[in-house]
């Protein structure tokens, strides 16, 4: 069992191999180590949850720090989910933007199933119908045709 006070914040990005692990074991989509690569260094605020010297939970805020942000990879371990992890990152992410993003700011995220309930919490209301979520995604060479 899982002791949930042994729980640590540390405010940067995972180094590279960690994120890419993190993000597949919570159930999100792979990353290339070439696409981590380019990505973290561009974080503009990194959370990390370590519970025993171990990456269990992350997330971070992207974008051009003034007028576009995203919150991005909000990610829990499955075996410390359920444990508040990712409310804490949240509430951390919710107090970046609070001290360190102007008014006019954008901040938007995509929300996968139910976790619209958490990020409701802090504020974040669906934009439909006035705007709609899109994306473009290019292919994978390494996908099977």
């Amino acid at each position: 069992m899982t002791d949930d006070t042994n729980y640590t914040t540390l405010h940067q990005a995972p180094a590279v191999e960690t994120y890419r692990r993190l993000r597949v074991a919570a159930g999100l989509s792979a990353k290339s180590g070439e696409a981590a690569e380019r990505g973290l260094p561009n974080t503009l605020f990194g959370v990390q949850i370590l519970h025993g010297g171990e990456v269990v939970a992350m997330g971070r805020v992207v974008g051009d720090g003034g007028t576009f942000l995203q919150v991005v990879d909000i990610a829990v371990l499955p075996s410390h989910q359920g444990r508040g992890l990712g409310r804490r990152i949240m509430g951390e992410i919710a107090a970046y933007i609070e001290r360190a993003v102007p008014a006019t700011a954008h901040v938007s995220l995509l929300a996968d199933g139910q976790a619209y309930r958490l990020y409701q919490q802090f504020g974040f209301q669906p934009t439909a119908p006035h705007s709609i979520g899109m994306a473009l995604r290019k292919p994978d060479p390494n996908d099977d045709p």
